[in-house]
């Protein structure tokens, strides 16, 4: 078989295969014997019409339409194999010579297909990467002391116009032109956290309990999202959080210790290990950015146009011109990191070892509020198995190319992240104890039993 590859666009190519005759061969023969048990011809039972007759009484034409339908999508897989492309999408595919008669003539056809482009990615040892320091200070005691004694607050109601902070239990009412579009009664709002309405909050503001004031503002969703109308609110009442004082009895109150020298103290200790484990986030994201700001990561238009085209009809919003340019931003970005996790993934030679499959499962599973066991045997059933290789590789390829920089924080000292990204020698155990599990496996397995659920899965 011969491949050949002309490059149409930075992320998409068309691949030429001709196919000889004998390596067609095995799919002709199928397809003679497909054809086979399907006819019926006097003096023959089915199953057994040899091919001279099926050439007579069905035609050449359709034993090699036949062949070409089996065999295209192999001969195509192997052409990939060949010349070492990677499709993000399906091809198109035309047909452009078959053979004439049985026993000479070749399969030629052409696959226009978009695929992930080449790109060159930096070394990593000449990346710097700076995070924050995981000093603890007394502001950031404060600061978590505070929201303690937020959680063990209590509200009062109070004989004065509302402020900010306040709690207000409003009755609300909007109208376009004479049409009411809108009414909640009863709910319970803090001012200043601007999640309703716009204008809301200044609406509010120095209204007491039992006042009604009306003001224009755009609706945040509904059948009439985004259009203004004429809201109505209503106050009927207004009530502040009275917070604990910071003694020992609020300690006793809102922890285990009982003393509050004892919970400030342990206050600390949680804010050091939150600090830590963002270093490693900072630094992911830090590391994800700075590889973009260095390569140019060329995106295949149909790939994203597809996934638009999917999102907005998945929201019966495809007349939606607004909408589909945001989502066409997404999609773009989202392709493109996936370009370049994979293209990083497949430089570092990242394997995906099956406890790090399993745990990526059961923890999706669990998003999706499914059993792992269903959840996985759903994914298998779709085929979707490799997708999430593909997701656990990525985010893998982030971790192994931070153990290759050195990480320093805002004060110079170099950042230990091991404990979030891993070690090369912690794979290599992994590795080692999946092939003594494998071997074990082929030892105690019958004659052609599969073996193969211990290795790692390859990115």
């Amino acid at each position: 078989m011969k491949s050949a590859v002309e490059t149409l666009e930075p992320t998409k190519v068309k691949l030429t295969v001709e196919v000889d005759y004998d390596e067609l061969k095995p799919s002709i023969d199928h397809a003679y014997e497909h054809i086979a048990e399907q006819v019926n011809v006097p003096g023959f039972r089915k199953g057994k019409v040899p091919p001279r007759i099926i050439d007579q009484r069905v035609g050449w034409a359709a034993v090699i339409e036949h062949a070409v339908n089996d065999g295209l999508s192999g001969f195509y897989q192997q052409a990939l194999g060949e010349t070492e492309l990677r499709p993000l999408a399906q091809p198109q595919v035309d047909v452009a010579e078959i053979p004439a008669k049985a026993g000479e003539g070749q399969l030629k056809f052409t696959a226009e297909v978009e695929v992930r482009p080449e790109i060159e990615l930096p070394e990593l040892a000449d990346v710097d990467l700076t995070v924050d320091s995981t000093t603890v200070t007394d502001e950031d005691v404060a600061e978590r002391l505070e929201a303690l004694r937020e959680r063990f607050g209590t509200l009062v109601g109070v004989d004065r116009p509302a402020a900010e902070g306040d709690y207000v239990v409003i009755d609300l009412k909007a109208v376009i032109g004479d049409e009411e579009v809108d009414s909640v009664s009863g709910v319970s709002y803090q001012i200043g956290s601007g999640n309703m309405l716009e204008g809301l909050d200044e609406a509010l503001t120095g209204l007491s309990a039992d006042e009604t004031t009306t003001f224009k503002a755009p609706l945040a969703g509904g059948d009439h999202e985004g259009q203004e109308a004429d809201v109505t609110v209503t106050a009927t009442s207004v009530k502040q959080r009275d917070l604990p004082e910071v003694d020992d009895d609020f300690a006793q109150l809102a922890s285990e210790f009982d003393t509050i020298e004892e919970l400030k103290e342990d206050l600390k200790t949680q804010v050091a290990g939150i600090k830590t484990s963002n270093q490693a986030v900072t630094a992911r994201d830090a590391l994800m950015e700075k590889l973009l700001e260095t390569v140019e990561v060329p995106v295949p238009t149909g790939v994203v146009e597809a996934e638009v085209h999917r999102h907005l009809e998945s929201e019966n919003r495809l007349e939606d011109d607004t909408h589909r340019e945001e989502v066409r931003e997404d999609a773009t970005k989202a392709i493109k990191n996936q370009i370049l996790l994979d293209t990083l993934a497949e430089k570092l030679k990242v394997q995906v070892s099956q406890g790090e499959l399993v745990e990526y499962l059961v923890s999706a599973s669990q998003q999706y509020g499914m059993e792992p066991g269903e959840f996985i045997k759903t994914l298998e059933q779709g085929g979707q198995i490799p997708a999430m290789v593909g997701e656990v590789a990525r985010s893998k390829a982030l971790a192994v190319a931070l153990r290759q920089i050195e990480v320093k924080d805002s004060e110079g000292n170099v950042v230990d992240l091991s404990e979030y990204i891993g070690s090369d020698e912690a794979d290599e155990a992994q590795a080692a104890l999946a092939d003594a599990v494998a071997q074990a496996q082929d030892a105690d397995a019958p004659e052609g039993a599969d073996s193969d659920a211990a290795e790692p899965a390859k990115a």
